[in-house]
């Protein structure tokens, strides 16, 4: 297999543990083994005691329960445990669809939801979204992308790098093309639970289509990235079974603390999602007054939803202008082409706990470079 490096992820591998400040990062906050024990009586002692052994493959029993209701339909039995959010990625790629296929992929996005699938000989055409409608893509393009060979719609929701978030409407209309031509609809949702306002958060894709695959994860909604504890939830019984065969031959199973931890985390996880929310919507109007303050030198519209959001940079070459950033003040932000988008876009993070001090060390050296 020939795939193409990972641009963003060599980018962190280069900057994220040398930068002195991330304005990039896409995770929020992250939490201490003693905060998450702390959402729980007796739970540094039940701890203790858990097996260090090989755990089941198929993911936890107990754990599989309580993810199970986090959905409105789901059973136990329809959740598959994986190591993070990249795995399941790469197994749907690999175990459901098959070279001379073809995927309609939401774009920009995440590198993995389409270099998987060309590295496989399946063809992908993106689905655009539109910077100047704040990233939402064209309903009634949808369905022109689909082709006879059309097996499955990629969709990201709440969205990176943009943070665009579909409406109701737009989101079911999106299942009933898929339904009219019996596609699969494997559905993004590891930003879920960080909705601005808990009134717009979506239902979830395995609840509401029969062919949908939802993903989801503790990293980017709750800030438990190091648990690398990931899921896919559907009711398609084939393709859970494709991806549960395919598994055998990467992780095998999860770590058995981690799965135990991650227990922990999702009975309280609304009380962990309110948390992490409330730090976002203080941490996005610092952001819409920062880029008041800038109007000049970015392009940018509030997004409703996520960690992330993705500005233009009016001055030139996006990757430019963050080496000199990383060089000169220690701070690092994304360019955008790493999402294979042209030069001008940047990805700013919002998420962790000191952006406030980083937001204001940014501005007094744009200050002086610009």
């Amino acid at each position: 297999m020939q795939i193409r490096p990972f641009e963003l992820e060599r980018y962190f591998a280069r900057y994220e543990f040398s930068a002195k400040y991330l304005l990039g990062s896409s995770d929020p906050e992250a939490m201490s083994i003693a905060d998450l024990l702390a959402f729980e009586p007796d739970s540094e002692e039940s701890l203790k005691k858990v097996w260090l052994g090989y755990t089941e493959s198929l993911g936890d029993p107990a754990l599989r329960r309580d993810i199970a209701t986090l959905y409105e339909s789901v059973t136990p039995e329809q959740i598959l445990l994986f190591t993070g959010a990249e795995e399941p990625i790469f197994a749907f790629m690999h175990a459901v669809l098959e070279p001379g296929d073809h995927l309609v992929a939401h774009f920009p996005g995440y590198q993995s939801h389409y270099s998987v699938a060309e590295s496989r000989g399946i063809e992908v055409s993106h689905w655009h979204g539109d910077p100047v409608h704040n990233w939402a893509p064209d309903l009634e393009m949808l369905p022109k992308l689909i082709k006879h060979n059309t097996r499955a719609i990629l969709i990201c929701t709440p969205h990176n790098p943009t943070g665009y978030l579909f409406d109701r409407g737009a989101w079911h209309k999106i299942i009933e093309i898929a339904r009219q031509r019996g596609l699969y609809l494997f559905c993004d949702e590891v930003y879920r639970g960080s909705e601005h306002a808990v009134a717009d958060r979506l239902p979830q894709m395995a609840d509401h289509y029969e062919k949908g695959i939802s993903l989801n994860c503790l990293s980017k909604n709750c800030g438990l990235a190091g648990l690398r504890t990931g899921w896919i939830a559907t009711k398609d019984r084939q393709v859970y079974n494709q991806l549960a065969t395919f598994k055998d031959y990467l992780t095998i199973c999860n770590c058995a603390a981690g799965e135990h931890l991650a227990g922990i985390a999702v009975r309280n996880i609304d009380r962990i999602f309110e948390m992490q929310r409330q730090r976002l919507v203080r941490h996005v109007d610092l952001l819409a007054a920062f880029f008041a303050r800038h109007e000049t030198l970015f392009s940018w519209q509030r997004p409703r939803a996520g960690t992330v959001t993705f500005p233009a940079w009016l001055g030139g070459s996006a990757l430019e202008f963050c080496d000199r950033l990383v060089a000169d003040a220690g701070i690092m932000l994304i360019p955008g082409t790493f999402f294979d988008m042209p030069g001008e876009y940047l990805r700013f993070g919002y998420g962790r706990a000191n952006f406030a001090e980083v937001l204001e060390r940014f501005e007094n050296w744009l200050k002086k470079a610009c």
